[in-house]
């Protein structure tokens, strides 16, 4: 991997990580388009650090607190019910899913599950169930000429069984095309939550599995394609342009529609099946290098 890949694919995981695009296929599709090798899932690991990072950095006041909080209840009986206390057990209830699939399917994320077919069909699925998600959301915000607007739950309202399938669907990103932040944030949407509450769950939960994937990925970092200079660089790129993308969606989110990303994806997954069906591009391509 050269040092100009690496900064594109740097800026291109950093644009798409929190958007409900898929960071993993655009850094497949990415290299695919422009000849490049496939720069496999443990640059994708290793990268997705610096957009936690990101992350860390953003949400640094809602971090502090509830880790603080989260340690004072294992010895402080009284902290227990105590809100931030109880959103660090959810976000640990809510990586046991990713964890233990991750670990099961290891080897096909890292082989099959980079078909770019398999890529379009998620894009486009995917897609569908955030456009419905989103329509549902949209129609309790607004109501309508004949139904009243519904109140949509906020996080205080998150429990074990609604963290458990936050954990569930972010689970689902571990096939390229799905989305971290797409499938949370569509579960989130679907079991009645707002807008605003779904992402900053999903931002959240994802800390702990993100980190925790990139650290068991960097064993393999310097070997095939993957060194140790671009992938570093790489990441810090990452984390520059995450930062900036967190602090627009979450804005962009309390007054716009996820319509934008829905077309987006349901037309990169159709040209991509186009492009495949037409031999442009080879379903497999750049895998023989990764």
């Amino acid at each position: 991997m050269s040092w100009f890949e690496s900064f594109v694919l740097g800026l291109v995981q950093g644009l798409t990580e929190f958007l409900p695009i898929s960071s993993s296929a655009h850094l497949r599709l990415t290299a695919a388009f422009a000849g490049w090798h496939d720069p496999g899932a443990a640059f994708t690991a290793i990268t997705q650090i610096g957009t936690e990072a990101a992350v860390l950095i953003y949400f640094r006041k809602d971090i502090v607190r509830i880790v603080g909080a989260w340690f004072k209840s294992l010895t402080d009986r009284s902290m227990r019910s105590d809100h931030d206390a109880q959103m660090g057990w959810l976000v640990i209830v809510g990586s046991i899913p990713i964890g233990v699939l991750g670990l099961t399917f290891k080897d096909q994320i890292e082989g099959p599950f980079r078909d770019l077919r398999l890529i379009a069909t998620t894009l486009i699925v995917m897609g569908i169930v955030l456009g419905i998600a989103d329509r549902m959301a949209a129609r309790d915000e607004s109501g309508g000429k004949h139904r009243a607007i519904r109140e949509r739950k906020s996080l205080k309202e998150l429990g074990i069984k609604d963290g458990l399938i936050f954990g569930f669907c972010q689970a689902m990103a571990l096939v390229p095309g799905v989305s971290r932040s797409g499938a949370t944030i569509s579960g989130g949407l679907l079991m009645g939550y707002t807008r605003e509450a779904a992402a900053r769950y999903s931002f959240l939960l994802a800390v702990p599995a993100v980190l925790a994937s990139g650290v068991f990925e960097l064993k393999d970092a310097g070997e095939g394609h993957v060194a140790w200079g671009p992938t570093i660089f790489a990441t810090f790129i990452a984390f520059g342009v995450g930062y900036v993308v967190i602090a627009w969606f979450m804005k962009f989110i309390t007054t716009k529609s996820f319509m934008p990303f829905v077309i987006y994806r349901i037309l990169l997954g159709l040209v991509l099946f186009a492009l495949v069906a037409a031999g442009v591009l080879s379903p497999h391509a750049g895998e023989s290098a990764g």
